[in-house]
Formats: structure tokens, C-alpha cells, sequence
């Protein structure tokens, strides 16, 4: 099978997430898209919100009636601690062996991939398929074993574009008018997770 996965803290789930994972299904023949929500990034300080259970609960509302191809793997959430690409493709492979691991991401993410845990490792394991952002171009990031493809071949190492999202859209910023007009919508939420947000009272 041609697995992609979709990491992030999904602090809230928004229609930039959903529109990269429409992108992912139109153009790399995936069977099946996984959101992989993170225990705690690496990269990023802790911003608050709401714990683990409440942002499954809202990923899960974000998917529903989505494609019936997208689920979500709560591997991470599940283990615990700092979250790594690398721990979690390397247990993937353990448990399904012979399946074709592809990590979607933006273009905002290209420069800090060598700074990540073991990407040698990473690329040996999955390829990756990359959205543009605006204002963060396509630039190749030095990581062995990872080269340019025009197209998945669904074998590992390999770096593909997707087109632009054309959302620019930011779970932070989506944060943060929430939290400053909780009664106002915010923009960019799925009606379920908005409906949720409302009536759990999270982002307040």
C-alpha cells in the first residue's frame, strides 16, 4: 500500500491541514492518508491549548465525512513524550512491513529537515511530498539519501512537489483570535471543530 503521512500538533485542526491532505490524495495515488497528531514537538515549544485527548477528539471531528481513505494514527499520542519522525517510522515499518511511506509537508518545513532526529534514517524508510507555502520557496535541504523526483515511485528517498494550498493558514494565528473574540469566527475551522471548540469551551 502507498501510505502518506501527515504529522503535526493539529492545535487546532484547520482547512489548510485538510486541503494539503486532498492534495496528497489527487496527485501521489495514495490508498491511504494517516494525520499523525504529535505527544509533544520537537521543534517547537509547547503552546498550550488543549491536551492530547481534546485535540484527537477535534482531528477526529475535522476528518469526519472527510475521505473515507484519511484516519488517524495515534501512534504518537500512544507512546508519549518528545515526538520523532524517525521513532515513529521506524515502529510503523516494525508493524506493517512492506508498505510505501510518503511525509507531507509544506515548503516551510524544507530548511529544518537536516536538524532533524536521524534524517538520514528517515529517508531510508519514506519519501516526502512537499506543498508550497507562501513566502517559503522549494529549496532542496542537504539530507542524504533524499533526491528530487518528479513523481512517487513509492520507493523511499524521494522528494516531490505538490502544488501551492493557496490557504495561508496557521494553527498559532488561529489560536490566537480565538482567544481573543472566543464568540467570533476565527476562519479556516471546519464547521464540526468550530462547533466543538464552542461548546467544550477550549482556546479560552
Amino acid at each position: 500500500m502507498r501510505i502518506g503521512l501527515l504529522g503535526g500538533a493539529f492545535n487546532p485542526p484547520h482547512e489548510g491541514h485538510l486541503k494539503l491532505a486532498r492534495l496528497a490524495l489527487e496527485h501521489l495515488d495514495l490508498d491511504e492518508l494517516r494525520f499523525v497528531p504529535t505527544a509533544l514537538s520537537p521543534h517547537k515549544p509547547d503552546p498550550g491549548g488543549p491536551g492530547p485527548e481534546a485535540r484527537l477528539r477535534l482531528l477526529k471531528e475535522a476528518l469526519a465525512g472527510f475521505d473515507s481513505r484519511c484516519r488517524v494514527e495515534p501512534l504518537e499520542l500512544q507512546r508519549g513524550g518528545t515526538s520523532y519522525t524517525v521513532d515513529t517510522l521506524e515502529a510503523l515499518a516494525e508493524r506493517e512491513p512492506d508498505q510505501a511511506w510518503i511525509l507531507l509537508m509544506g515548503s516551510d518545513q524544507l530548511p529544518g529537515l537536516p536538524a532533524w532526529r536521524r534524517p538520514e534514517r528517515i529517508f531510508e524508510l519514506a519519501s516526502a511530498a512537499v506543498a508550497l507555502r507562501p513566502g517559503s520557496p522549494f529549496l532542496l535541504p542537504e539530507v542524504a539519501g533524499l533526491r528530487p523526483s518528479a513523481a512517487w515511485s513509492g520507493r523511499p528517498g524521494e522528494l516531490v512537489v505538490l502544488p501551492a494550498t493557496e490557504l495561508d493558514l496557521a494553527s498559532s494565528d488561529l489560536r490566537t483570535r480565538l482567544q481573543a473574540s472566543p464568540d467570533e469566527d476565527p476562519g479556516g475551522l471546519p464547521p464540526q471543530v468550530l462547533g466543538t471548540i464552542r461548546t467544550e469551551n477550549l482556546y479560552r
